[in-house]
């Protein structure tokens, strides 16, 4: 937290922002929701709209990153526990597009644990942010403030956020159940109201968030921002195969699973509590609650790798979260970006009130003939055959 001020403060690549509270003007008379979007993140990085892209592990590579950053945000190469260290260097030239825009990098605690050559690589591209997640991010805070980048990590309950603030992490983000990929139990919402109480570091949410509503929503409960992932899936600039975008666009909000079984099939260790969410399959209806079964099954395993080679979604996995539903068509990253933000600076008009239909309420039609004896019929006749007809349907 103490770099992340230093940084600002500084005027490190960034202007001052301004102090580091969220939320506590939401509801004043005069609040404009555009001020919703001018956050210390925005100042920070020298951004128009307060957007991170999810650092998605074999999605979001530089292609992905540039495209997300052009369009206003933050975009971020995500790093797999299995991927070589020369991904991160020659990634982040694309993403930078040459030293010209900030990205970030994100890592996983337990990967670096194993593989702490993956940090050096990070920090010697350079990035404005890292976010060191799913594991303890302790041991490597000191050499990235060292480096002058900004720290984030995710988390998925109170204590795993407290612990990676007290270890000195600049940024927390309320990663919530509904998110794609690997996470926790608790929901965005529950998530972030939680954690906006008991922390004094700025919090974003992660987790549902597709559409500007979903991004009026979180930075009017007080985020810092917002980190988008599967509303990228569909992104020609993602790192995927058109069958697997095609999945993506097919499947709504109820296709979704929280299960280990792509990971037990492929042997990737993951600590225990984090749990991915993907789109529901034939091989997550095969294996769900047999995981001690696959994980002897050398058949399955070999089964989901020849899937994933041939693009077959009914077998291989992608990680989605539940704002699947909400991504419609397969549109420019930029463009996806630009949409979230400039839909809450100019929410959309509300749509007309549908017209009636058939005969009104009795309820309805007697409140109207009242209010046309009270306002004075001049016609006495006419007002004493209205209070007949009223007595007559009482």
């Amino acid at each position: 937290m103490a770099l992340f001020k230093a940084c600002c403060l500084t005027g490190v690549a960034a202007r001052k922002p301004p102090a580091l509270s969220f939320g506590q003007d939401r509801g004043k008379p005069g609040f404009r929701r555009s001020q919703m979007l001018h956050t210390v993140l925005t100042e920070r990085f020298g951004i128009r709209f307060p957007i991170l892209g999810a650092p998605m592990a074999g999605i979001a590579h530089g292609r992905l990153a540039r495209a997300v950053t052009e369009g206003g945000g933050l975009g971020m190469v995500g790093v797999g526990s299995t991927d070589g260290v020369d991904l991160i260097g020659r990634e982040a030239v694309v993403a930078s597009d040459d030293d010209r825009l900030p990205f970030g990098v994100g890592l996983m605690a337990w990967a670096l644990d194993r593989r702490p050559e993956l940090l050096d690589a990070a920090i010697e591209a350079r990035p404005d942010l890292v976010s060191v997640s799913f594991g303890s991010p302790a041991a490597y805070v000191g050499p990235l403030h060292d480096a002058g980048i900004v720290v984030a990590s995710q988390a998925q309950e109170l204590p795993t956020a407290i612990a990676a603030v007290e270890a000195g992490v600049d940024l927390i983000v309320a990663q919530g159940t509904e998110a794609g990929g690997h996470t926790g139990e608790v929901g965005t919402l529950p998530l972030l109201q939680r954690l906006l109480e008991a922390l004094d570091v700025p919090v974003l949410a992660a987790g549902g968030i597709a559409t500007p509503r979903g991004l009026a929503a979180v930075l009017a409960a007080g985020a810092a921002g917002a980190w988008v992932g599967t509303c990228l899936l569909a992104c020609p600039e993602a790192a995927c195969r058109a069958e697997a975008r095609a999945r993506v666009l097919a499947d709504t909000e109820v296709d979704t699973v929280r299960t280990r079984v792509f990971d037990v099939a492929q042997r990737i260790p993951w600590p225990e509590g984090f749990v991915g969410r993907a789109l529901r399959n034939r091989f997550t209806e095969a294996w769900d609650h047999r995981e001690a079964e696959l994980a002897g099954d050398v058949a399955a395993t070999a089964q989901l790798s020849a899937a994933k080679e041939r693009g077959d979604y009914d077998v291989a996995y992608v990680y989605a979260g539940q704002a699947v539903g909400l991504v419609e068509n397969a549109r420019p990253a930029a463009e996806v970006i630009r949409h979230l933000g400039e839909g809450v600076e100019a929410p959309p008009p509300r749509a007309p009130r549908p017209a009636r239909v058939g005969r009104r309420s009795a309820v309805a039609t007697d409140l109207s003939r009242r209010r046309m004896i009270r306002r004075g019929a001049t016609d006495r006749s006419a007002r004493r055959g209205l209070l007949v007809r009223l007595g007559r349907e009482a």
